[in-house]
């Protein structure tokens, strides 16, 4: 939206626009989803004027009102459904991973956690008419767990189908038994995963944030980002906040970063994947101790909690712990040398 348009707001002039856009606040619809306080710090104004600016957004983008049944049905037609290429996941998940959503996977180490983020940041480019969303993938490394090396080996364990489909979308020639437009695949899948690491908690924030800023910038390519990957969102958190002292500190840094994330995800249709850590909850003296970090606050802002854990060999059992519209359930799937596999 040009930035002319936001001096049509009341309190907003020139300098206060200019203020705005480097913030990122382009549009009225990210003006009308803001706080008062967070508009106040970003464009250096009263929270008073902040309010009326936010209000007046939200009348002009049409925001924040009540909407029938039938009304949030058809918006709902837009969200979708990013596939893991498992049918046995993909049914347990309602057709796979849903835009405009948190999904959160945790597990122990080992369990798989990082295989999914990679497997999903290929799955994303696939067509639609493949289970992909045409889309291109965010990437937010707090654990230096990122490799192109995987990506490469996931890209080449697809299916020959979905290989050639990837090659057709892109105007490559030739197959995928023919290593040089293989080649010329992976350097575009790749071309497609902006990856960043995070070196701590508050840079990690601050990456959540560049995330809208590149969604918004790509939002008319051909492969408009439709997947954010953290992995993993509570690492930073966890090391850096220590002791009951400092869990209403973390918490609402985190609250903060989980809303920044869920903004992304609403604004841009994309799917949002973070991983999540475990400990061992020494109280339970029946079932699996294993619970995630984070508490009620990630508990409560995933839309769908799945847990992974270990089985024999590469198998992994995949457990939909939490979902607004989905049974609970379990499926398997393998993580070898080409990916995420059917058992």
């Amino acid at each position: 939206m040009p930035e002319d348009d936001l001096e049509s707001l009341p309190g907003v002039g020139p300098a206060t626009a200019d203020k705005l856009v480097e913030a990122g606040f382009e549009s009225y619809q990210s003006i009308a989803v803001a706080s008062p306080s967070e508009l106040s710090n970003t464009a250096d104004v009263g929270e008073s004027t902040s309010s009326d600016i936010i209000n007046a957004a939200r009348k002009a983008a049409d925001i924040g009102g009540f909407e029938t049944g039938s009304m949030v049905l058809e918006r709902r037609q837009e969200i979708g459904k990013l596939s893991w290429q498992i049918p046995e996941v993909d049914e347990l998940l309602g057709g796979g991973l849903e835009t405009q959503s948190i999904t959160e996977v945790y597990g122990e180490f080992g369990s798989g956690k990082s295989q999914v983020t990679h497997q999903m940041a290929v799955n994303v480019q696939l067509p639609h008419e493949h289970g992909g969303l045409h889309g291109s993938c965010i990437f937010v490394d707090s654990e230096d767990t990122f490799r192109p090396e995987r990506i490469d080996d996931m890209l080449r364990g697809l299916d020959d189908e979905l290989i050639q489909a990837m090659m057709d979308d892109r105007e490559i020639e030739g197959t995928p038994d023919d290593e040089e437009a293989m080649s010329v695949l992976l350097d575009d899948v790749l071309d497609k995963i902006h990856v960043a690491k995070a070196f701590n908690s508050n840079h990690q924030i601050l990456l959540a944030e560049k995330a809208q800023e590149l969604a918004r910038e790509h939002e008319d390519d051909e492969f408009p980002v439709r997947l954010l990957c953290v992995d993993s969102l509570t690492a930073h958190f966890r090391a850096e906040y220590v002791g009951r002292g400092q869990l209403a500190d973390r918490q609402q840094k985190l609250n903060k970063h989980l809303h920044e994330l869920d903004k992304v995800g609403n604004l841009h249709n994309t799917v949002v994947l973070v991983t999540n850590q475990v400990a061992s909850n020494p109280d339970s003296y029946f079932g699996d101790p294993t619970q995630p970090i984070g508490g009620n606050i990630l508990g409560h802002k995933s839309t769908f909690r799945i847990y992974l854990r270990k089985s024999k060999g590469d198998k992994r059992i995949v457990r939909l712990v939490d979902a607004p519209n989905l049974a609970d359930g379990e499926g398997i799937m393998r993580v070898q040398d080409g990916g995420l596999k059917p058992e």
